[in-house]
């Protein structure tokens, strides 16, 4: 077991590892209450991605997709907890199986619609992250690389079906 002991001694030692935003989402939800909690509830709900002029030249060629990944830091959750009630459940679950925001590292993943680019703004649907969020990365949505077939949703499977009508409150704000 030498490579899994050296491995945890190298994770050990890099303490902090730091991203800098390239851009800022802004949306119509200025609040977390209220918000959709998935995409899937924000159908048609319109929304922009500011980004940071030094990256405009990376924007090259992504016209050509209907969709986009938007990655994200949650930036008004403060700590984390390791088990979590879900939005979508009375139960208290384990955060990895969840999509909570306040989590060890508060990043958010969403599939939007890629409406089109003008200068440094991206137009973009479908959106479900509160205004100001800041953006880490942006990737294409590819369906050959991103569809899988589902075998199992674990305790989602009796309740995915809720998040178009579902809305967040504040239990995962800073102090909330």
């Amino acid at each position: 077991m030498q490579g899994k002991d050296s491995y945890i001694r190298g994770i050990k030692k890099m303490r902090e590892i730091r991203y800098t935003p390239v851009g800022v989402v802004h949306s119509p939800f200025k609040n977390v209450k209220g918000m959709p909690i998935q995409t899937v509830g924000a159908k048609g709900v319109g929304g922009t991605v500011e980004m940071d002029s030094r990256y405009q030249d990376g924007l090259k060629d992504l016209e050509g997709f209907s969709h986009i990944f938007l990655i994200y830091h949650f930036h008004l959750s403060k700590g984390y907890s390791l088990q979590v009630k879900p939005f979508m459940d009375d139960k208290v679950r384990g955060v990895f199986a969840t999509r909570a925001p306040k989590r060890p590292n508060p990043i958010g993943i969403s599939v939007v619609r890629f409406v089109k680019i003008q200068g440094c703004t991206l137009f973009i649907e479908d959106v479900d992250v509160v205004d100001g969020t800041p953006l880490l990365d942006i990737k294409p949505f590819v369906p050959e690389f991103d569809v899988r077939e589902v075998v199992r949703t674990g305790w989602l499977s009796k309740k995915a079906d809720k998040a178009h009508r579902i809305r967040a409150d504040q239990r995962f704000r800073r102090n909330g």
